[in-house]
């Protein structure tokens, strides 16, 4: 008998560390193909890449941001018209006009709807957005979207020591949204600038960057949205930049000096 319970009680301890280790790896595997491929070079163009890479990081993409996958092109534009009316009226996501995060969520969501309707259009002919529209109606579809939750639901319903851990499941399905919350909203209300005189309210936001893999250096990068690294003073680090590097070095990418 006591051996028995010592068996269920290490199965569950190895459950739990597996659920952790899942919840892990997809925070920041989803994470990194945001700030890489969605942000870093869809929205500015900060390296080039061959077009059979752009494929595997668009699959890489979907396949990681999963239920939450957002369309590159749309995304881009977005993002673009975020730096050009920054932290004013007509910023398609800036905490400042929001007292509530809920409306700042829905004017976000919106604002991306009419763009990914735009460009599913034609209305954009801009040749520096990355475009598979396979992928991108693949990964819009609600099919595609249910799937990859249905099976979030069933690697917890296999693992999860405990319903409880099943709270988690809403990330995973929202994973991308809330990337782009947690850097909007804490990046333009908390932190510090090293950039004073800069015309938004960005702000670098150290305490929690381990987080989001250097997108939180949101004053740094307003001031030098084309510069590939985010960090600038010596206790700041850019993670993701760190990888980029990597694949610099390897030349499965080609940054931009």
């Amino acid at each position: 008998m006591e051996q028995s319970g010592e068996c269920l009680t290490t199965d569950l301890k190895n459950n739990m560390i597996t659920i952790i280790a899942i919840f892990i790896i997809h925070w920041y595997l989803s994470l990194f193909l945001q700030t890489f491929f969605l942000h870093r070079y869809a929205s500015h163009q900060m390296f080039k890449m061959n077009s059979i890479t752009e494929k595997i990081f668009f699959i890489l993409t979907w396949f990681t941001q999963g239920s939450s996958f957002l369309h590159p092109a749309a995304y881009a534009l977005m993002h673009r018209k975020h730096h050009k009316h920054s932290d004013t009226e007509k910023d398609p996501h800036s905490p400042t006009s929001f007292n509530s995060w809920i409306n700042f969520m829905y004017k976000t969501a919106n604002e991306y709807t009419v763009f990914t309707q735009k460009v599913d259009k034609g209305d954009y002919k801009d040749k520096t957005l990355p475009r598979w529209e396979l992928i991108e109606k693949i990964g819009d579809s609600y099919i595609s979207r249910v799937s990859f939750g249905v099976f979030y639901f069933l690697l917890y319903l296999y693992f999860a020591p405990s319903y409880w851990l099943f709270l988690l499941i809403p990330i995973h399905i929202l994973m991308g949204p809330i990337h782009g919350f947690i850097v909007n909203w804490f990046g333009h209300k908390h932190g510090y600038r090293n950039f004073k005189k800069l015309y938004d309210n960005s702000k670098n936001t150290l305490f929690i960057d381990f987080l989001m893999l250097g997108e939180l250096y949101q004053n740094n990068h307003h001031r030098f949205p084309k510069k590939s690294n985010f960090a600038f003073r010596w206790f700041e680090f850019d993670f993701g930049f760190f990888v980029i590097k990597i694949l610099d070095k390897l030349r499965i990418i080609n940054l931009i000096k």
